[in-house]
């Protein structure tokens, strides 16, 4: 199942359990584990973008090995009016390559992410290096405390 219904996914996850939040770029794959409970996001592992097949091979070892039982992906929308772009298609089309995971999938918005980590690391002073190591796994943190905010409130 793969949805932009917060409630359909909630529905599909009765039990709660570990997400695994995706910040899906063209060269590197952020992610970000929440707790069983859904209170926090945390920044994980950063995959930097191979292969298709090698990709989903990293993330299912790390879904399986965290026991993930749903993921949420940044769905890119065009800032100005939340229509869908050429990368809200690509991030779809990821989405539907791992839909063989047998988990629910959510697409969160994710239209302010980057731009709100950004502003947080350059306020903390972080070099430009490092910014560039910690944006994608600190978006995908952002993406997924966005949904289980959403989730709880349900």
């Amino acid at each position: 199942m793969i949805t932009t219904d917060r409630l359909e996914f909630r529905a599909a996850l009765p039990t709660g359990g570990r997400l695994i939040g995706l910040d899906v770029g063209t060269k590197t794959i952020g992610t970000a584990l929440c707790d069983a409970g859904w209170s926090f996001a945390s920044p994980a592992l950063l995959i930097r973008r191979t292969k298709f097949q090698k990709d989903k091979i990293a993330l299912a070892d790390l879904i399986t090995a965290q026991q993930v039982k749903g993921i949420v992906i940044g769905l890119p929308l065009n800032l100005t009016d939340g229509s869908e772009s050429p990368r809200s298609q690509s991030s779809r089309a990821f989405a539907r390559n791992l839909a063989d995971l047998a988990l629910p999938i959510f697409l969160q918005d994710e239209r302010w992410s980057t731009q709100a980590v950004t502003r947080t690391l350059i306020e903390q002073d972080a070099s430009r290096a490092k910014r560039a190591e910690l944006v994608d796994k600190m978006a995908a943190a952002y993406i997924l405390q966005s949904a289980i905010d959403a989730l709880v409130a349900i």
